[in-house]
Parts: structure tokens; C-alpha cells; sequence
């Protein structure tokens, strides 16, 4: 039976945040708010919680699974090859809504889907959000869709997508924003911008000038 907290309650909030820790900890999923859209969550390192993921919203595979972190410093651990252009944009747009594609270590052990050597990554800006990633770490999150629906901007829309395949609901009530994140990848000389989003083009270029477009 799938559990919802009321996070502008702080009572209900830090209990929220407790269960919604241990539920990751045990290999459940989770949703919470983000400064973009509500996302379905689980331990980035776990397998089987992955599979999960991909299970409970009909997501292929070959759509990988983006993670989200709580402080730039939790890079180091996670990604290989990230140019000073790369540390610009996270220091001009973390948190924030840009997710940033880069090569990840070799060296780690988990399976986000199809992902050829690469993770995308963002740290949010949002108090529940981030405050569950510095308790828990990096995790595994996508959209709280199921795959072709629209992402949920509330803890409702969420719920009637996703029901009792999700252990935890974080309610941090509407998101502030409507549009996903920007992604852009730094896996490559020059960054590329993938996906437009709510990190317009124009203030990207403000950092990195001779950003490209995917095409």
C-alpha cells in the first residue's frame, strides 16, 4: 500500500523524508518533487529497483534512466572526462533544470539502461528533493509517467499513473515550472545541446558560446 506525505507539513515532511529513505534503502521506489516535474525514483546502484523503474512506467530500456544528485561534489564519484566547460555549466546552472550528459566511470556497477558509457545527471532545486539525495545519494530517476502520458506537474497526477507500484509519495505540492529540464552533452569536444527546455539556448550560450544543436 503506497504511503503520501504532505511535505508543506513539517511534521509529515521530515517523517516523509525518513520513510522515503528506507523505502530506497530497501529497494522500493519513490516519488518526489523537483524544480521541473514530479519524477519516480530508486537507488541508482540497484539493479533489480531499476528494473523496477523501467516496469512500473513502460519505459524501454533504450530510454536510460537520468540520476539525480544532491551536491556538484558527488561528480567526482560519477563521471570521467568532465571539461571545465562542463564545471562552468554546473556552477552556472546546479541546482537548476539542466541535465548534463556525461561519460560516467567505468569502474561503476549499476545498470540504468542502454546508456553506452554515458549518465545524464542533474542536481535539482528543490528542498525535498535534494534533502532525500543528501540523506540517500545518487539515484535513479525518471519522469513519474507511465511512457507516452504526460509528466505529472502534481503528487495527484502521479499517483494515478503510477498507484501502488510506488512505495513512497513525496506531496510537495504543484511544481514550480512546467517544462523539463535542458539537456545538454559533454561527452564530446564542444557541448551539444539535446533537448531545449527550461534552460533556454540563449542562456546557455552565455556560458558555453560555442554550443552546438542536435539535429
Amino acid at each position: 500500500m503506497a504511503r503520501r506525505y504532505d511535505c508543506s507539513d513539517p511534521v509529515d515532511r521530515k517523517h516523509g523524508l525518513r520513510e522515503a529513505a528506507s523505502a530506497v534503502r530497501r529497494g522500493d521506489l519513490v516519488v518526489l518533487p523537483t524544480d521541473t516535474l514530479y519524477g519516480v525514483g530508486a537507488d541508482a546502484f540497484n539493479t533489480g529497483a531499476v528494473g523496477d523503474l523501467f516496469e512500473a512506467k513502460g519505459r524501454s530500456r533504450g530510454l536510460p534512466s537520468p540520476v539525480l544528485i544532491g551536491s556538484p561534489n558527488t561528480l567526482h564519484g560519477l563521471v570521467t572526462d568532465f571539461s571545465e566547460r562542463a564545471w562552468e555549466l554546473v556552477d552556472a546552472f546546479w541546482p537548476g533544470a539542466l541535465t548534463i550528459v556525461a561519460k560516467h566511470q567505468p569502474s561503476l556497477t549499476w545498470d540504468l539502461g542502454e546508456t553506452r558509457g554515458t549518465v545524464a545527471v542533474r542536481m535539482p532545486l528543490h528542498p525535498v528533493a535534494l534533502e532525500l539525495l543528501k540523506d540517500f545519494g545518487p539515484m535513479a530517476v525518471s519522469s513519474a509517467n507511465l511512457s507516452g502520458h504526460p509528466p505529472p506537474v502534481d503528487c495527484d497526477g502521479a499517483m494515478d499513473m503510477l498507484g501502488d507500484a510506488v512505495a513512497v509519495y513525496l506531496d510537495g505540492g504543484p511544481t514550480l515550472d512546467t517544462v523539463p529540464s535542458s539537456i545538454v552533452d559533454v561527452t564530446g569536444s564542444v557541448p551539444v545541446l539535446l533537448r531545449a527546455g527550461a534552460v533556454s539556448e540563449e542562456e546557455l550560450r552565455k556560458v558555453v558560446p560555442d554550443l552546438e544543436t542536435s539535429h
